[in-house]
């Protein structure tokens, strides 16, 4: 399979071979499956000592004719604890138990039920990298996930998958975002670039403020380096599912001509 190499300035410089799976078949259903089991789950919960942590001294024993038993008093049989004593009289309150003020919850979340991670099959978690890869290279794909480009042509659009020489890995930021620009066209170049927003809605107090846009990934080879900000920049060895697909197939993606060798000696 052939791809145009695109330079810096987004013109057509020669036709290098791709390795074969960018134009395999898509196994949506694998995708699914490997970013369902990726999905990472904060385990959230009270501390181990909530509601067991005692400001005041002392714990009622629950034996009969002993020191600091409740029995004969005509209480109830509530854990308390002492705030005052005076002789062999206490001045206690309920504490521990869920009935009373500032003890410990009844059934609490459990953290150690949230920390199950799915097992993945190293074969399937291979093909759905792969099938990942592939969706990149979909223009189909790449219009289906941003609503933005639904009404657009296809000769609005470079030719997919868009590959770069490598000289764009020694680029600055200014000089990399003007030439991103040229590479994918006024109406790629729009959703390439992250955008925060400030969210509307009750959302901004429940500790979720801002919004932001994925933007675009660019899968530099091992060896390279980038440091930018507004884009996603991964290096082959690194790159992953959910650098790929989460969320939707088809992220918009630019691959240097380095990264193409890497990814065929990955993926032989």
């Amino acid at each position: 399979m052939k791809a145009n190499l695109l330079s810096i300035e987004g013109k057509k410089l020669k036709q290098i071979e791709v390795p074969s799976f960018f134009g395999r078949k898509i196994r949506n259903d694998l995708i699914q499956k490997i970013v369902e089991a990726k999905k990472i789950k904060q385990p959230y919960g009270p501390s181990p000592v909530a509601g067991n942590q005692y400001s005041a001294s002392g714990i009622l024993k629950h034996h009969r004719k002993v020191w600091k038993s409740q029995y004969g008093k005509g209480i109830s049989r509530v854990p308390r604890k002492i705030m005052t004593r005076k002789g062999s009289q206490f001045n206690w309150i309920g504490a521990t138990v869920p009935n009373t003020r500032g003890g410990r919850r009844a059934h609490p979340p459990k953290v150690i039920s949230m920390m199950g991670l799915k097992k993945i099959n190293k074969k399937e978690l291979t093909l759905a990298i792969i099938s990942s890869i592939s969706a990149t290279a979909s223009l189909k794909l790449v219009q289906k996930r941003y609503s933005s480009l639904t009404d657009k042509k296809e000769k609005d659009f470079p030719e997919f998958p868009l590959i770069v020489e490598s000289k764009i890995s020694t680029l600055k930021t200014k000089e990399l975002r003007k030439s991103l620009k040229d590479i994918l066209g006024e109406s790629l170049f729009e959703i390439a670039i992250k955008k925060k927003e400030i969210r509307k809605g009750k959302g901004k107090i429940r500790g979720r403020k801002y919004k932001e846009n994925l933007g675009l990934l660019l899968v530099v080879g091992n060896d390279e380096k980038i440091k930018t900000s507004g884009i996603d920049v991964t290096c082959v060895k690194n790159l992953g599912i959910n650098d790929l697909a989460n969320g939707s197939l088809g992220r918009l993606t630019v691959y240097t001509e380095k990264a193409i060798k890497d990814l065929g000696e990955k993926y032989k």
